[in-house]
């Protein structure tokens, strides 16, 4: 079984620092490549569905959670207050507040609200490990204000970007769950408000021909969700989720003016098409052995001249590469044999060699073929790209 923390460390994609604190991992040169080139590429299929992309602060007043419901039902897993201000443990109240910052006509729904944003979780030091359990998480968040007719479509709608996102990643969940309330008190208690949301959940699972299982007692404090599951280190983690709010539009008094120009209250779906940053990629790295796949690799080309004769062609042809969009290194120590190796050791995707016939006819040799060199740059553009 790939390991996360080992991979991560040999692969300089993350690291810890004792001075820096626990759960709270440093995104190292290589890794921080592969995340921007993954939120790229999350950002744009965002985009291209509807969503339109705003910045908040990681922090917010006290009185902003009591009203959300945070500190009332989730204050065990924040940090404590620093004076007024608390650290966020969800965007939600945060988008509520961009819903909130004009009068809204049901024209503009759903209106769909995307962010990759921090949030801070105060997570005890013995289940943090890696990636995939941390204090400080970068979330690939979005949330869509909606009309109540509009909530299974766009259920339905969120779980097929997701599906087109773990394809584009290159990954399965190991399974999907229905997160209904359980026992105990830690729900909001409004039973009929709990079977709208869990009936609408299963009509999209249906719409979207989304095969799943019922899990009782995983619903957050505020309303069902779905789950999707993914392995990591041997053990199920959920990645991303759908949720859906009823709860905190009427907290926050959301409301859109409808077609008879009457006061409506908006639905809240929460979800992410691909969850925070960090779990994610202790999957990826586990999924793929770090050996990503190369739009999002953090080296995509390593350029191998034989010897020194042919240093200024390997020199031309990477930074031609560079200008094309293609991440390049041109590597001259050691024996071509060795640099080969080197570049398996550091899951380097294409391998370009120049020697003397190829510097001599304007050629690289690339994936045991002798390409000439446009078309070998248009090839790798074209097999690094991000994807559409």
């Amino acid at each position: 079984m790939n390991d996360h923390h080992k991979l991560g460390r040999e692969l300089e994609l993350f690291d810890s620092a004792p001075l820096i604190g626990a759960g709270l991992p440093i995104w190292l040169p290589d890794g921080a490549v592969a995340r921007h080139a993954v939120e790229s590429y999350l950002y744009e299929l965002e985009r291209r569905n509807g969503y339109r992309h705003v910045y908040s602060p990681p922090l917010a007043k006290r009185e902003m959670y009591e009203r959300s419901g945070h500190l009332p039902h989730f204050a065990d897993d924040m940090f404590p207050a620093m004076d007024d201000l608390v650290l966020r443990p969800s965007l939600c109240p945060h988008h509520a507040m961009v819903f909130a910052a004009r009068g809204r006509s049901y024209r503009e729904l759903p209106l769909r609200i995307g962010e990759l944003g921090g949030m801070f979780r105060a997570e005890r030091s013995g289940v943090l490990g890696g990636l995939q359990r941390v204090r400080a998480i970068s979330l690939n968040d979005g949330h869509i204000f909606c009309a109540p007719e509009q909530v299974v479509g766009e259920i339905a709608g969120s779980l097929r970007l997701m599906k087109q996102a773990q394809q584009a990643l290159g990954f399965e969940p190991s399974s999907i769950r229905l997160s209904a309330r359980g026992l105990g008190g830690k729900y909001v208690d409004d039973p009929a408000m709990w079977d709208r949301a869990e009936n609408q959940l299963e009509q999209a699972l249906k719409l979207a021909d989304v095969s799943y299982v019922e899990a009782p007692g995983e619903a957050a404090f505020y309303g069902p969700k779905i789950d999707v599951q993914v392995l990591i280190g041997g053990r199920e983690s959920t990645l991303a989720t759908v949720q859906v709010d009823y709860y905190q539009p009427a907290r926050f008094d959301l409301s859109y003016v409808d077609a008879d120009g009457e006061r409506k209250r908006p639905v809240m779906v929460h979800r992410s098409a691909a969850g925070s940053m960090e779990r994610l990629f202790a999957h990826l790295i586990e999924v793929h052995g770090g050996a990503f796949p190369a739009w999002y690799a953090p080296l995509q080309l390593a350029v191998l001249p034989v010897g020194a004769g042919q240093d200024a062609a390997a020199r031309a042809f990477a930074a031609e590469c560079h200008a094309a969009g293609i991440r390049a290194e041109r590597w001259i120590e050691g024996t071509v044999a060795s640099r080969v190796r080197a570049g398996a050791q550091r899951k380097v995707p294409y391998v370009a060699v120049i020697g003397p016939r190829e510097d001599q006819d304007g050629t690289v040799s690339l994936r045991d073929r002798v390409v000439p060199v446009q078309a070998a740059i248009a090839e790798l553009s074209a097999l690094c790209k991000l994807p559409r």
